[in-house]
């Protein structure tokens, strides 16, 4: 199955289209260095634009069934390990951004959601979501894509049942607890209602995020073309133990989303660098952003960022060092 669906998704068509379009028409042949970041930016674009439609309208349709506020009673409901499974997925289907962290935040704490699915829910979120399970699908592959999802998922259900365990919520701002948001009627959809929706998120979402696109696979593009394989292999390859360390301490600083980050990883994964460090790196600069860091602040004190951070990260690192591990399995 996963095969064939491989097969459907590695647009071999869409390469040798854009592989004369290069040559035929722009005179350059896809061997030289610019002719190769050319073909990388140009087939890249147009593949990620195809399934990042595809993907956004299936998800936005799901999504219909589970808006904030159902999301919020559905949590209420569960307790335990439980709970943070269905935080961490219930997070794939309803993706935020770092601008939306503080008002979730409050919502699940008004509703009664425990701190540790809280924090499932904030982990997983930005880390997996339809827009980056498409671009993975369309740089790496279908067994790349599924486990990118299934470690992103085990580190939001860890990361929050261990900040659970901490009982930390005297760490959360007093006045938090103190919101009364009140209870806000669920929209009752038709199927043709969701249809829209669907089609209006697609709308939305590209309009949104095509220019952190475009610049991730420029930036990608040029990678491609002009950074010295050999010496990547050397300092940031599978061989290299301190790889991924340093690629986690190096995202946390720097905000973008999957969706900017996912094609440089790609480049970087084609020129010698480990698949891990590439993917640790990703999560990092989503997970961990230093805006949604300062966002956070407004609504949990210092000790419990702290521990946010510690966690995640450690949580990323290890999930970085087994797509290493198992590299020659996915590829």
């Amino acid at each position: 199955m996963l095969k064939w669906i491989n097969e459907i998704f590695k647009f071999s068509w869409l390469s040798k289209l854009v592989e004369k379009l290069i040559e035929n028409v722009f005179g350059i042949s896809v061997t030289t260095q610019l002719g190769s970041s050319i073909h990388f930016f140009i087939y890249d674009t147009i593949k990620i634009i195809i399934l990042l439609g595809i993907m956004i309208f299936v998800i936005s349709y799901v999504r219909s069934y589970f808006p904030p506020e159902k999301t919020k009673k559905i949590l209420s409901r569960f307790k335990g390990v439980k709970g943070n499974i269905m935080a961490s997925l219930l997070g794939i289907v309803t993706p935020f951004c770092s601008c939306s962290s503080v008002p979730i935040f409050i919502g699940f704490v008004e509703a009664g959601v425990p701190l540790g699915l809280t924090f499932s829910f904030l982990i997983t979120s930005p880390i997996v979501n339809e827009a980056a399970f498409a671009i993975l699908l369309a740089s790496f592959g279908v067994k790349i894509a599924v486990v990118y999802v299934i470690t992103g998922v085990i580190v939001g259900v860890v990361g929050g049942l261990l900040i659970g365990a901490l009982h930390l919520e005297k760490e959360v701002e007093e006045y938090v607890y103190e919101i009364q948001m009140g209870e806000v009627e669920i929209e009752k959809l038709s199927k043709k209602d969701r249809i829209s929706f669907a089609v209006d998120n697609v709308k939305e979402i590209i309009k949104r995020i095509w220019i952190y696109l475009v610049i991730g696979i420029g930036i990608g593009a040029a990678i491609h073309g002009w950074a010295p394989a050999p010496l990547l292999a050397k300092y940031a390859g599978p061989d290299n133990p301190f790889a991924v360390f340093v690629a986690v301490v190096l995202g946390i600083p720097l905000y973008s989303n999957a969706l900017g980050t996912i094609p440089i990883a790609e480049a970087l994964i084609n020129k010698g660098v480990g698949i891990g460090t590439a993917l640790s790196f990703m999560m990092a600069v989503t997970a961990l952003s230093l805006p949604e860091m300062i966002l956070l602040r407004k609504v949990i004190k210092p000790k419990l960022i702290k521990a946010f951070v510690i966690i995640t990260g450690i949580g990323i690192i290890l999930v970085g060092y087994l797509f290493n591990a198992i590299a020659h399995l996915l590829i």
